[in-house]
C-alpha cells in the first residue's frame, strides 16, 4: 500500500490551468477630471519612439493563494464582488486603468486616465492548492508554475493605446482554495503604494455588503459555477507571461532625508543599488543600463544611464521584503497562506526609482538582464 502510495506521489503532476472567462472593469464613475502622467524619453528623437516604448516593457507580479471559505454560495460569489471592488477601487486608482497614447503635441506618450478598465481573468486549475503549492516548490528551478497563474501582455510599441496596463488573474483550485494573480506595469508599479493600494481593494470588498442600506445578499456581477465551464482555447489568449521566465531582482527601501533631490542623484543611487544588486545575485549586469524615475503622479522620466562615480549620499539601504503584501485579507478570517513576488518580461539592465518625498524615502528596484 505504501509502495502505491509512493508511486503515486512521485507520478503527481502539474496540470495546466485553463482560462474560463474575460472582462473588463472600469471604475464605476466616469474619471473627471481625467489625470495624466507624462512619459519623459530624455535623448530619445521621434524615430526612436518604437525603441523608447522597449525600454519601458515589463511588469510586476503578485500572487496572493487563500483557503476556501466554508460558505454558502461564497465560491460561485467569489469573481462578482472581486469585480465590484476593483470598479469601486479604481475611483481612487483610475490610472490603473488607462491607457499609453502618443501626447497631442508628438512630444512623447503619456498614461491617460480614459477608463477602459483593467483586464480581469477567471481560470481553473485541476491541482488541489496544496499540491500545486508543493509541485511549484520542488520543480522552481526547471518549471515556474507560478506564472499560470498571472497573465500578461507586453505594451504594443506601435499601439500602445490597445494594451492594458493591469491584469487580474481570479483562478481557482479544485477541492477549494483560489489564487489572486496581479499583473501590473512597471510604469505604474509603486512599490510604495502597492500595499496600500491591494489593502484598500481588500477593504472595499469587505465593505461591499454594508454600502447599501439594505443588505447585499450577491455580487451585481454574477459569476455562476458552472459545472461544464466552455475554457477558452490557447490560441484565443497569447499570455506572454507563460512564455518567459521572472527575471532577477532586487529591490531596496532608501533613506533620503536631508538629501538634495536631482537627476545626478538619482544616476548616482542607481549606481549604489545597482552595485549592491550585484554583489546579491553575484553577477554583473552592466555599465549601461535604463534608468526610470516616477518623480511624481504627473511625471516619468525614462532615460539610458552608463555607471559613474559615486557621492555617498545615501542614509540607508534595507530590502525587498519591506514592500511585502503578505496581510492582504480578502475575506474576514481568511489569511493568506503564501505570497509570491516577482519582476517579469525584462530583456535589459533597468532601475526603477520611486521617490516619497513625504516619507523621506525611495523605493528602488534594480533588474538584471534576463
Amino acid at each position: 500500500m505504501d509502495h502505491e502510495h509512493n508511486v503515486a506521489s512521485e507520478n503527481q503532476c502539474f496540470k495546466k490551468t485553463q482560462i474560463v472567462s474575460v472582462t473588463s472593469v472600469s471604475p464605476v464613475k466616469i474619471t473627471e477630471p481625467r489625470q495624466v502622467c507624462r512619459i519623459l524619453f530624455n535623448g530619445e528623437t521621434d524615430n526612436q519612439k518604437i525603441h523608447a516604448i522597449r525600454k519601458i516593457q515589463g511588469c510586476y507580479h503578485v500572487v496572493l493563494y487563500y483557503e476556501s471559505v466554508k460558505e454558502k454560495h461564497h465560491d460561485w460569489s467569489l469573481t462578482g464582488w472581486i469585480v465590484e471592488s476593483l470598479a469601486r477601487t479604481l475611483l481612487d486608482h483610475p490610472l490603473l486603468a488607462g491607457r499609453i497614447q502618443e501626447r497631442n503635441d508628438a512630444t512623447g506618450f503619456e498614461i491617460v486616465s480614459n477608463d477602459p478598465g483593467i483586464r480581469l481573468l477567471e481560470a481553473r486549475c485541476s491541482n488541489t492548492l496544496s499540491e500545486f503549492l508543493e509541485l511549484n516548490k520542488k520543480e522552481r528551478d526547471d518549471h515556474d508554475h507560478e506564472t499560470e497563474l498571472v497573465f500578461w501582455n507586453e505594451i504594443d510599441a506601435q499601439f500602445p493605446r490597445f494594451s492594458p496596463l493591469f491584469y487580474v488573474q481570479m483562478t481557482n483550485f479544485i477541492s477549494g482554495g483560489y489564487s489572486i494573480g496581479i499583473s501590473c506595469s512597471l510604469l505604474l508599479t509603486d512599490l510604495l503604494v502597492v500595499k496600500k493600494f491591494l489593502n484598500k481593494w481588500a477593504q472595499t470588498y469587505n465593505m461591499i455588503p454594508s454600502i447599501s442600506n439594505k443588505e447585499i445578499d450577491t455580487p451585481i456581477f454574477n459569476y455562476l459555477d458552472s459545472k461544464n465551464p466552455k475554457f477558452l482555447s490557447s490560441e484565443d489568449l497569447n499570455n506572454h507571461s507563460q512564455h518567459k521566465n521572472r527575471v532577477q531582482s532586487v529591490g531596496f527601501k532608501i533613506t533620503t532625508k536631508d538629501v538634495n533631490l536631482s537627476k545626478e542623484l538619482w544616476r548616482e543611487l542607481a549606481t549604489v543599488c545597482i552595485e549592491e544588486a550585484e554583489k546579491k545575485l553575484e553577477m554583473k549586469i552592466g555599465s549601461s543600463f535604463s534608468l526610470v524615475v516616477k518623480e511624481s503622479l504627473e511625471v516619468i522620466e525614462v532615460e539610458s544611464v552608463t555607471k559613474s562615480g559615486i557621492e555617498n549620499q545615501i542614509v540607508c539601504i534595507t530590502s525587498w521584503d519591506d514592500f511585502g503584501v503578505d496581510e492582504v485579507v480578502f475575506h474576514e478570517e481568511n489569511k493568506v497562506v503564501h505570497v509570491s513576488c516577482w519582476i517579469g518580461l525584462v530583456a535589459d539592465g533597468l532601475v526603477m526609482i520611486f521617490p516619497c518625498i513625504e516619507e523621506n524615502v525611495c523605493g528602488v528596484i534594480v533588474v538584471a538582464p534576463s
